[in-house]
């Protein structure tokens, strides 16, 4: 299972990184990782999905111990009810305003805003303004969403999406 080797405190190092080489820690990135916006993967899970993903760090491809995408929400659009059983995820807003229900409380969301969540959290993010809704979004470890993502349809940004994610559309 993906990110396991940080819940066995047997395979860690006293500095707290994994022996064993194939765990998803920081020992398999041995150089800078560099990637503009335009460049990066894009892609919605499902056909059906409101959301679609623009993959800065890519834990499978890069080798890092957490993944990075900047999700953008369609005006409506919202994830389903979900958990991670050993994630901590964050969104940071980058563009819009946004709802989350998160451990029986309601979060209004606008551009600056940071919200961190533990794992175990059931929680649902959802736009509520009238334009799309950008939020930068990190999950440490990965738990596979970044193999669902990258499992699903090829997408592009509009000009819409480069004009808050990509400094030169070209």
């Amino acid at each position: 299972m993906q990110g396991a080797c940080h819940r066995l405190p047997r395979f860690a190092t006293p500095d707290g990184l994994s022996e064993r080489p194939d765990c998803c820690s920081i020992r398999n990135m041995d150089q800078p990782l560099f990637r503009r916006a335009r460049d990066c993967r894009v892609s919605r899970i499902s056909p059906a999905d409101t959301n679609k993903f623009v993959m800065a760090v890519d834990p499978v491809a890069d080798r890092a111990p957490f993944m990075s995408v900047v999700e953008i929400f369609e005006t409506g659009g919202r994830t389903p009810l979900h958990h991670h059983d050993h994630a901590h995820e964050m969104f940071y807003v980058l563009e819009g305003s946004g709802r989350a229900r998160c451990g029986g409380v309601t979060y209004d969301l606008e551009k600056g805003d940071t919200l961190v969540l533990p794992p175990g959290m059931d929680h649902i993010v959802e736009n509520t303004g009238t334009g799309r809704l950008y939020c930068l979004t990190v999950m440490v470890p990965n738990e596979g969403l970044a193999e669902l993502i990258r499992a699903g349809a090829t997408m592009a940004l509009d000009d819409s999406d480069c004009a808050v994610v990509a400094a030169n559309p070209s």
